[in-house]
């Protein structure tokens, strides 16, 4: 007999390691989350499993908090998790079955033993939420410009320290605002005032994918888990599209990075899943093998109530735009453009292409990929081309909708035709809106600057401005629009069933 009051504290393989057991007689079915943010914060977590009859288990991985030994993100994970899997399967208390759970990296770590682990030390099922797929992946964009911001505001945080500081970079911030313009970028540590020996190793990680395209060949169910306001929404419907496991299961919310608990601003009352009960159900029937084959789920429709089946997608249809000002623009990296203020300049020389789309006549669903198609010229060896979609509400109100960046290479001077992808969007427009198109050199600080002199935005010292022509003919937006009423489905019914 065990009990839920009494959760101990064990090390594996030396890893700092809590477990809650069930009250009731054991074995019991497993679950396993391990995290680099300290498993103290997910007791409460533990505690839910438990009572619903799980073995449940945090640990804190390698270099981190309680555990011993030096701290590598995206090296060690698939190992240590085998260790710790064939720890659990050899107690008393478990039946045998084991599912890995994760957000965020710790979301990096089941995968890194659903797919880069031996197989007998493999979870039976897999839970991945926001996941952070691998160094490269989440330092990048898929088109190769640095995701900056973010990954300086992690790193400062949590890299190359067994504890963490979420404030670290609001604080450095807070005392020196022109923090992230300082060249090199290699030099922020210094200017962070601590050690960061591995920020600079981050930047040389350009192979993308590897996790996916193990993915492919996975052998347990996988239910993935998003927002579509999160930095990684893109890997983790690519994540389900390709998983080769029996079942693969999405929910992807109008929410961000915490998902339920940091709701859009186009998020419902509807939209306030519990995902501790989905979870639950989720990881019974998969473990009893209940889940029907194939690929399902739910996406949250922003601005209406509603939750659609995840294959749910528009047709591809052309919004007519018109040139408000800046077919020709300087993107000058000492006064870029601002990723975070939506807020146009109306005087001195432009610093953007801006071009809108008349008032919508209906409400528009937008279910899918959305991309920009545009003919333009950079007089730069190098560019980075940023596309912003705001909605300008009838009030006036400005609401980001989507932002693609990509790195063109081309002689100085010779136009080029190309694509600018948005990314997913799962949004209902009301009638009355304009969208906007904002087409830019640079989108900062959430995008690294590109210097313009072909050198590498990261150990770049110097900086150029870049003359850009826009022929504004050729720009289309293309959205993903719903020709008739969306089918409506329930979540909790989805993704079980």
């Amino acid at each position: 007999m065990t009990s839920l009051e009494a959760p101990f504290t064990v090390a594996v393989e030396g890893l700092a390691t809590d477990v809650h057991l069930p009250d009731g007689e054991d074995p019991f079915p497993a679950v396993l989350i391990r995290t680099p943010y300290d498993r103290r914060r997910h007791r409460a977590e533990l505690r839910g499993w438990a009572r619903r009859g799980f073995a449940a288990l945090a640990q804190d991985v390698r270099g981190r908090y309680a555990s011993p030994g030096e701290w590598h993100p995206y090296e060690s994970e698939a190992a240590d998790g085998a260790a710790t899997a064939r720890w659990i399967r050899g107690q008393p208390w478990n039946d045998g079955r084991l599912v890995a759970v994760g957000a965020s990296y710790a979301a990096h770590c089941a995968l890194a033993l659903a797919l880069d682990a031996p197989e007998n030390a493999r979870p039976d099922a897999l839970i991945a939420a926001v996941p952070a797929l691998g160094a490269a992946e989440t330092a990048r964009e898929p088109s190769g410009v640095e995701r900056l911001l973010a990954r300086a505001g992690w790193w400062a945080a949590h890299g190359d320290r067994r504890d963490s500081d979420e404030s670290a970079l609001d604080k450095a911030l807070s005392a020196d605002p022109g923090l992230l313009t300082h060249l090199p970028l290699t030099g922020l540590p210094e200017r962070l005032g601590r050690s960061l020996p591995s920020w600079p190793g981050l930047w040389r990680h350009h192979g993308r994918g590897g996790l996916l395209a193990a993915a492919q060949h996975a052998g347990m169910p996988l239910l993935a888990v998003g927002g579509h306001h999160d930095h990684f929404t893109e890997d983790t419907v690519a994540l389900w599209r390709r998983w080769g496991g029996p079942s693969a299961r999405l929910l992807l919310g109008p929410w961000g990075h915490g998902l339920v608990a940091e709701p859009g601003p186009d998020a419902d009352p509807a939209h306030r899943v519990s995902l501790g009960e989905l979870y639950v159900r989720w990881a019974r029937r998969a473990l009893a093998g209940d889940l029907g084959r194939g690929h399902r789920g739910a996406v949250g429709l922003g601005g209406s109530p509603l939750w659609m089946p995840a294959d749910t997608k528009g047709e591809p249809r052309t919004q007519s735009v018109r040139l408000l000002h800046g077919s020709s623009f300087t993107a000058a990296p000492e006064h870029p453009v601002s990723s975070e203020d939506l807020t146009v300049p109306t005087d001195g020389p432009p610093d953007r292409c801006l071009l809108v789309t008349p008032p919508l006549p209906r409400p528009l669903d937008v279910v899918g990929e959305a991309e920009v198609r545009l003919r333009a010229t950079a007089h730069t060896p190098s560019a980075d081309w940023a596309v912003r979609l705001v909605a300008l509400t009838p009030q006036g109100v400005a609401r980001r909708l989507a932002v693609g960046v990509v790195r063109h290479e081309e002689p100085p001077g010779r136009a080029a035709e190309f694509t600018v992808g948005l990314g997913r969007l799962a949004r209902r427009l009301r009638a009355g809106t304009r969208l906007r198109l904002e087409i830019a050199g640079h989108h900062f600080p959430a995008h690294a600057r590109n210097p313009h002199t072909g050198d590498d935005p990261v150990t770049a010292t110097r900086l150029l401005p870049s003359r850009r022509e826009v022929d504004p003919g050729s720009v289309a937006l293309r959205l993903p629009v719903l020709m008739s009423r969306p089918t409506a489905t329930d979540p909790a019914e989805e993704i079980p069933r």
